[in-house]
């Protein structure tokens, strides 16, 4: 394996993911008292950035599912995800808590997919700075990207976690959390309609 890929390939995921780091940290802080949100995290986390590298590989190769003009539009998910925990914080604020359902089954915070889907929509700048990467890169070159990339998935979710866990942030997160998070979502989906100049903005 060669050492210099490895190197740009950790250089390289870094750049690109620094803002997923503040993200996962909220996810895990939303699930900190239910059983397996952690699990479902790590999960929404390696579903997303799965699709980003399928995307990314398929694109080097010549085959593009999503056209570049559609890129921007993918602002829309964290958004919509956004404005759901905003209105989720507000229920459970004005009824007093968060919804007994939730307690009961221990299956509270976000799930897989909502994970999933916004880690996806906003790796659209990922996906345009890997591909030229891949191209150039080669099918072996490629493949030394595709394992650091996902070993550096798990890195990342294990110091979200370690983030959201340590008790002066933990503090914050349990009061600020509810709010952080739909503001940090709206923002991303905000800024990646805006940057891809999505309805002409």
């Amino acid at each position: 394996m060669d050492l210099g890929i490895v190197g740009q390939a950790v250089g390289l995921f870094a750049v690109t993911n620094i803002d997923d780091l503040v993200v996962l940290a909220l996810f895990f802080a939303q699930g900190a008292d239910h059983r397996g949100s952690a699990r479902r995290v790590v999960l929404g986390q390696y579903l997303g950035f799965a699709a980003i590298l399928a995307v990314a590989v398929a694109a080097a190769f010549g085959a593009t599912f999503l056209p570049e003009t559609a890129l921007p539009y993918l602002g829309l998910l964290p958004l919509a995800l956004g404005l759901k925990a905003a209105w989720r914080a507000w229920r459970d604020r004005r009824d007093g808590g968060p919804e007994e359902e939730d307690e009961r089954s221990g299956a509270g915070g976000p799930g897989p997919l909502e994970v999933a889907a916004v880690t996806f929509a906003n790796g659209g700048d990922n996906i345009g700075v890997y591909v030229p990467v891949f191209a150039t890169a080669g099918t072996g070159g490629m493949s030394v990207y595709a394992v650091v990339f996902l070993a550096l998935v798990g890195v990342w979710c294990a110091a979200g976690r370690y983030f959201a866990t340590r008790p002066v942030v933990a503090a914050a997160l349990a009061r600020w959390g509810h709010v952080l998070l739909p503001l940090v979502l709206v923002a991303i989906g905000l800024l990646i309609l805006v940057e891809g100049g999505a309805f002409g903005l």
